[in-house]
């Protein structure tokens, strides 16, 4: 099943086992839920389902991975099953909490997962059907996993993987974030020493809509050139970086690691060194 699905087929499929998720983050975010989302699409947190933020963003991030266990119940109580076809949407061209929940359930070991292509923003453009309020719907029976399936990193093997040339870490922010001209959410402006910079946004076109596999599987060809072939993947908080993760996976690349904790981790890590350029 590809990772990303048209708005165009998206109204082809089958109601029975479809659970429609709606990720969309920001102010009064579950007030715009039930003001507006796509018809019996029901809400899931960023902050509360798709992470465990602790008390110290410098040993995690600021958001760091839920445990399994809590997990599988957000799962239950949204009614999702192992036979679910779970299709997820944001507003942000699943540079947000969208392409973070493809990646949570597919690593929880869901398999038909997908990401609707185009967002909230395809979803109205295309004239979907949307309704308002809470949507009514039973809890699933409880899925018991006891690990997480797809390859996460950690600042220690981060660290460690550069210090031998043994993988190539992308960071997924925007170029400016990068180069340590200023810094909007963490601490500190700069990037990982030895990263590589392929900003999330290079994996849309002009209409925001993701670039085709083939055009996704040459462009990341090219800029992977001559480059460890193992990718560790990394953004600000662990969130933007699935979203290119999704891209290498509709592209048809081996799956890469997440390092979740990302820059808001190692920036506030005593003793990281800081690179910059400007």
């Amino acid at each position: 099943m590809s990772p990303i699905i048209p708005s165009s087929e998206f109204k082809n499929i089958p109601v029975e086992n479809l659970i429609i998720l709606d990720a969309r983050t920001g102010k009064e975010v579950k007030q715009n839920y039930l003001e507006k989302h796509i018809k019996g699409a029901r809400f899931i947190d960023l902050d509360k389902d798709l992470a465990e933020i602790g008390e110290n963003a410098a040993f995690g991030g600021r958001h760091p991975l839920p445990s399994i266990e809590k997990f599988a119940e957000t799962l239950s109580n949204l009614g999702i099953a192992e036979n679910s076809h779970v299709v997820v949407y944001d507003d942000k061209n699943a540079s947000n909490a969208a392409a973070r929940a493809w990646w949570m359930l597919r690593s929880f070991g869901l398999a038909n997962v997908q990401v609707l292509d185009g967002g909230m923003q395809a979803a109205e453009k295309n004239n979907f059907e949307f309704s308002s309020g809470e949507e009514v719907f039973n809890k699933a029976v409880l899925i018991e996993k006891n690990q997480w399936n797809l390859p996460i990193s950690s600042l220690e093997i981060v660290e460690n993987e550069l210090k031998n040339n043994s993988s190539t870490v992308i960071d997924v922010r925007d170029a400016y974030r990068y180069r340590g001209e200023s810094e909007p959410i963490d601490l500190v402006a700069g990037h990982i020493p030895g990263a590589i910079n392929i900003p999330f946004s290079e994996n849309l076109d002009e209409n925001g809509n993701f670039l085709s596999p083939e055009v996704l599987k040459e462009k990341y060809s090219q800029l992977l050139e001559n480059n460890p072939e193992h990718l560790i993947i990394h953004c600000g908080s662990g969130v933007t970086a699935c979203h290119t993760i999704l891209a290498l996976d509709y592209a048809g690349f081996p799956m890469p690691d997440l390092y979740v904790g990302s820059w808001s981790e190692w920036s506030r890590r005593e003793g990281k060194e800081v690179a910059k350029d400007i």
